[in-house]
């Protein structure tokens, strides 16, 4: 009977230029595959809570296969089917307005122009602090993807803007920047933080620009201190310019401004979009 009821939906499911006529499928906590029409699953369902509607595939012979990335933000694991995707992983992570993260969390389905029922499993879904979402691919490099994932961009973009969302094919960070995110994720974990009273020394030491081993020295011992100065680069407690590599003599100072956690006005910003890491105050990972 489900199988019917699922036929039935797919069949109905056509895509005006609007995003109408969509549906969704997902995994519920109960596991099960359930489809609903994609407003109603928008507005219902925490995505971000949810398994994936589909596996990543294991690829024999490929270097790189399927992995799990702990976030920061929500303290769970995250599947990843690919560098580029773990990357992206690693900046949204980062960003101070994020508050949940899934892999291939929903199916849209949708009939085409042609009359055939398509469909597309995005990558990632991040939600953000305002409870909109976004649904992303991570290509490798913008040039990659074919028709298919062409037509799947226009129905996803208009899809999330029919309920306030938004869909990106995310554009992989510069190699020096992703470089200085990787160094600094290794840090992300609380435990770095450092004992009580720490956070506040750091703020102290680097009231204005000073160079990051200068300013580490200046609090202690540097063994000791430093993964704490790693740890609130990573969190936006103290900031510098992602754009170069990151050395003993790198100018760092803290963020006085927001005095939380959160995306330098210098780190890059996936997709190039809507510069939510520069207004977040919020300051806990």
């Amino acid at each position: 009977m489900e199988g019917h009821e699922h036929s039935r939906r797919v069949q109905q499911a056509a895509a005006g230029g609007d995003g109408a006529g969509i549906e969704a499928a997902f995994v519920t906590a109960a596991e099960r595959l359930t489809q609903l029409p994609w407003d109603q699953a928008a507005a219902s369902v925490r995505f971000e809570d949810v398994a994936p509607v589909s596996a990543f595939p294991v690829v024999p012979g490929r270097r790189w296969g399927p992995g799990w990335w702990w976030s920061a933000t929500t303290g769970r694991h995250v599947v990843h089917g690919s560098a580029a995707m773990r990357t992206q992983l690693m900046v949204l992570d980062r960003n101070p307005d994020v508050t949940g993260l899934a892999a291939r969390p929903v199916r849209l389905l949708w009939r085409d122009t042609d009359g055939r029922v398509r469909s597309w499993v995005p990558q990632l879904f991040a939600r953000y602090a305002d409870g909109t979402g976004l649904l992303a691919d991570c290509p490798s490099s913008p040039a990659v993807g074919g028709d298919g994932a062409q037509r799947a961009r226009m129905v996803l973009e208009a899809a999330c803007a029919r309920v306030g969302w938004s869909y990106r094919r995310l554009e992989p960070p510069p190699p020096v920047v992703a470089a200085n995110l990787r160094w600094l994720a290794g840090y992300r974990h609380p435990r770095y933080q450092g004992p009580p009273g720490l956070r506040a020394a750091l703020a102290e030491a680097f009231v204005g620009l000073r160079p990051l081993a200068d300013g580490a020295a200046a609090v202690g011992d540097p063994l000791q201190v430093l993964p704490a100065v790693y740890h609130a680069l990573w969190c936006g407690h103290l900031t510098t310019p992602l754009d170069e590599p990151l050395h003993e003599e790198t100018l760092v100072c803290a963020d006085a401004e927001r005095g939380g956690r959160g995306a330098s006005k210098s780190v890059w910003a996936p997709g190039g979009g809507r510069g939510r890491g520069e207004r977040s105050g919020r300051h806990t990972r």
